[in-house]
């Protein structure tokens, strides 16, 4: 009985700790004069407490792990959600595979040129420590 009361002592206070950086993401964002998802907030103030060590991963993974593990029924009210616009999204499918295209190739360029800039700095340093 003591092992399943800590068990979910530590699912509740995973979710308890998810669902704080949550709405304290919402409520940074209702406060900024910028438009930013408090959802994305939350998740800066959770990877913050995590990597300044404040907050033990520990105490998050239990609920981490299983909202990873369902993720993928976490999408189905979503995508059943779009359907509902598929003549917005059929009359503007042209733009938005456009905007995915060409956003994509952006990202590749842009990775592919830092990653080449980073591997010929750590080349040339090698070279000058030999």
């Amino acid at each position: 009985m003591l092992s399943v009361l800590s068990v979910c002592w530590r699912y509740l206070r995973a979710f308890a700790i998810i669902y704080l950086c949550l709405y304290a993401g919402i409520a940074i964002s209702a406060l900024l004069p910028i438009t930013i998802p408090g959802s994305i907030l939350g998740m800066l103030i959770l990877f913050a407490l995590l990597a300044s060590q404040i907050l033990p991963v520990k105490w998050v993974k239990p609920g981490c792990h299983l909202l990873i593990r369902y993720m993928a029924l976490l999408f189905v009210p979503i995508s059943v959600g779009v359907i509902n616009y598929t003549d917005i999204l059929s009359a503007q499918f042209g733009p938005i595979v456009v905007s995915c295209v060409v956003s994509t190739l952006i990202v590749l360029l842009v990775v592919g040129f830092t990653s080449q800039r980073m591997h010929e700095k750590a080349l040339s340093r090698e070279s000058n420590h030999d």
